[in-house]
């Protein structure tokens, strides 16, 4: 079947917290940018190489195809890492017994890698392709797209072989996960911490990402970006380092990965065995499709399609020689002798659904993205006023900041103002924390610090226009590029400062500085009934970002989370 794709791209890579190189070196795929780099690379260095020959000069040539094969038809395949050496013991027994003289040689690569090469038409003499998701051909035809080219025209087969998508926990700590069933709701509801290599290079965790999303109850829309939220602050570079964060971690953690790559890890590091936990829920499967690439016609055209429809008939049966690498066969059942995974699948996992990966991976883009933020606060008379519960205003907002303050990474760029008439320097603002790294413990314990002091700050009335636009002024004149650039308010009051800047005049001025390659959306919390909630909407509406009113103290943190899943996605949430 020819492969039919929709070509709209939501992917972005603006990628951070990568602290090693990861073993297997996948390509990124996801922004046009990368993407051309990439090609641009090829160009001018491998592709010399490839001009002079195409692939083979890339991967050097092992194939010698059968007994008494001297004048052989020549196969290249060209595998993912992980299924590169299973799929080269099928291609030896093909050579072997083949009635036709062939020597089909498996050239093992990453499979981001190989898709960035047929998007920019540069994958040369290869006859098919086996990458580890079907999820590979979409974003192949959409970094085409951004290239400017047409996608490639393959030809996607079934799959040849499958591995589901489970929880790898470090068998020195299994003893934490024996008291109770583990699943995707436990990692939704906090119960069990969770490592997601980086989704988009690894086509596990997207998968996983996917089944987390499908496993969030209907009537609960913030538990999928909060946990995203709090699984982008530590995004493992490879497998190796997430297991390694996992034994480390302060309670019980695992680790998204595949039951193939538990048999991997066991089989190449016995000391530091893993455990693979099969999500309660279930789970899908990683499908290794067997994908035609078409080339010119020649000689022995004619020969190679008859040989090549034989050599995929043949490495969707060998099945032994897959099981022995920790593979399930193609329909997801079959039997795996080795430590750490059950023998038997109980139920064949499903396929992972390409819609819903695209839909996990725009989600987790959005919410792991690098932020640059100034926060500022209304420190005016008003927030000592009782907000139920036995709590002042400026007690509530401290315990919602301090509970959200702990979702952000240490990439983060943050910065803290307090605002209220008659500051010192004559501002309705002042500084109390600079915008900088959280990763800097110096710069997060000052706004720690500060947090934990706001009633010092407290008095004078709301001086909300001025410190809007002075901040929305700091932030574009310091606007950071490949990082979101925001301002959040959080206010309890309307604008009290009868000397200051006009609403219709600050509403004017922000469309003045407004660049859409450079945005500054502005978030608005209100709490309490004398939020001006139209004021601050229409203050929102002009920077492209939003306004949330909170009455109840418990409000304030559903609008946290609210604020924190939509910063990025502005002004098309």
């Amino acid at each position: 079947m020819e492969l039919s794709v929709n070509s709209t791209s939501p992917y972005e890579l603006a990628r951070h917290r990568h602290r090693a190189p990861a073993p297997r070196s996948r390509g990124r795929l996801l922004s046009p940018i990368i993407a051309a780099a990439a090609v641009l690379l090829l160009v001018t260095g491998a592709g010399v190489a490839l001009s002079q020959g195409g692939i083979p000069t890339l991967f050097p040539a092992n194939a010698s195809g059968g007994p008494g094969c001297t004048d052989p038809v020549s196969l290249l395949v060209v595998a993912d890492e992980s299924i590169a050496p299973a799929l080269t013991q099928v291609a030896a027994d093909f050579d072997a017994t083949s009635t036709t003289c062939v020597a089909t040689d498996v050239r093992s690569q990453a499979s981001g890698d190989t898709a960035a090469l047929l998007a920019s038409n540069a994958l040369t003499g290869a006859d098919a392709w086996v990458p580890d998701s079907s999820l590979w051909l979409a974003r192949m035809a959409t970094t085409a797209e951004a290239l400017g080219r047409s996608a490639p025209n393959v030809t996607a087969g079934d799959s040849v072989a499958t591995t589901p998508v489970v929880f790898g926990a470090p068998a020195a700590r299994s003893v934490e996960f024996a008291a109770d069933t583990v699943g995707w709701s436990t990692l939704l509801s906090g119960t069990i911490g969770g490592l997601v290599p980086d989704p988009e290079s690894s086509a596990a965790s997207l998968a996983g990402l996917a089944s987390l999303t499908a496993a969030a109850p209907a009537d609960n829309p913030r538990i999928v970006p909060s946990t995203m939220i709090e699984l982008g602050k530590t995004i493992p570079a490879s497998r190796d380092e997430a297991i390694a964060a996992a034994l480390a971690a302060p309670r019980p953690t695992v680790v998204v990965t595949t039951e193939q790559e538990v048999v991997s890890h066991n089989l190449s590091n016995p000391e530091v065995p893993l455990l693979a936990i099969y999500p309660v829920e279930g789970s899908s499967s990683l499908d290794y499709p067997f994908v035609r690439v078409p080339q010119k016609a020649g000689e022995d055209a004619e020969t190679r399609a008859m040989l090549l429809d034989e050599f995929e008939r043949r490495a969707r049966l060998g099945d032994a020689f897959y099981a022995a690498q920790g593979f399930r066969d193609h329909k997801g059942g079959g039997e795996v002798e080795s430590v750490g995974v059950l023998a038997w699948s109980t139920t064949p996992s499903p396929p992972a659904d390409a819609v819903s990966q695209v839909e996990a991976l725009s989600k987790w883009s959005t919410l792991t993205r690098r932020s640059r933020m100034l926060i500022a606060i209304d420190v005016s008379g008003s927030m000592l006023e009782p907000a139920g519960g036995g709590l002042r205003r400026i007690e509530v907002y401290q315990r919602a900041a301090g509970g959200a303050l702990g979702r952000y990474a240490g990439e983060t760029h943050m910065g803290v103002w307090v605002f209220s008439t008659d500051r010192p320097g004559g501002k309705d603002y002042e500084e109390v924390a600079p915008v900088a790294a959280l990763s800097d413990p110096a710069h997060l314990q000052q706004i720690v610090q500060v947090t934990q002091t706001l009633p010092q700050y407290i008095r004078g009335d709301t001086g909300l226009y001025d410190t809007i636009l002075d901040g929305v002024t700091k932030m574009h004149a310091e606007y950071t590029p490949g990082m979101v650039n925001s301002m959040v308010i959080i206010t309890d009051g309307r604008n009290d400062d009868k000397g200051s800047i006009s609403l219709d005049a600050l509403l004017q001025r922000i469309a003045e500085m407004n660049d859409p390659l450079k945005p500054v959306p502005v978030i608005l919390i209100g709490f309490g009934p004398d939020t001006d909630l139209e004021s601050m909407q229409r203050i929102a509406e002009a920077t492209g970002g939003e306004a949330y009113s909170a009455f109840e103290p418990n409000d304030l943190d559903k609008v946290f989370v609210d604020a924190l899943t939509q910063r990025t996605c502005r002004p098309n949430c």
